[in-house]
Order: structure tokens, then sequence, then C-alpha cells
């Protein structure tokens, strides 16, 4: 469990990985405008490739 920001603890941890994946929170938890925010600041500021993955659920 990290206490941060989830945009900058993730960007942090991709300096440590390969791949981030990223998609969609469920109806709990992080609303869908923070949810995206998060996924954009991946795209733009991680340091290894991000997937942005759909909810196969359509969600």
């Amino acid at each position: 469990m990290v206490h941060d920001d989830p945009a900058a603890a993730l960007v942090a941890a991709s300096r440590d990985v390969d791949l981030v994946i990223a998609g969609p929170h469920g109806r709990e938890g992080l609303t869908v405008p923070r949810s995206r925010a998060v996924t954009h600041a991946l795209v733009h500021h991680a340091h290894c490739p991000v997937a942005v993955v759909p909810d196969p659920r359509g969600a």
C-alpha cells in the first residue's frame, strides 16, 4: 500500500517495471474522471510503455 497520489505513485513505480497496464476502475472507489486522470498521467509521464486495456464487460 502506498500513501501518495495514485498517478504520482504509479509514475514513480514505472521506473522499476517493463510495462504498466491501466484500465478502468470499478464502480466503487475512484470516480471515472479521477481514473482517467491517472491513466492520462501514466501515458504522458511513465518511464516505460503503458498499455491501456478496456474493461471486457463494457463498463
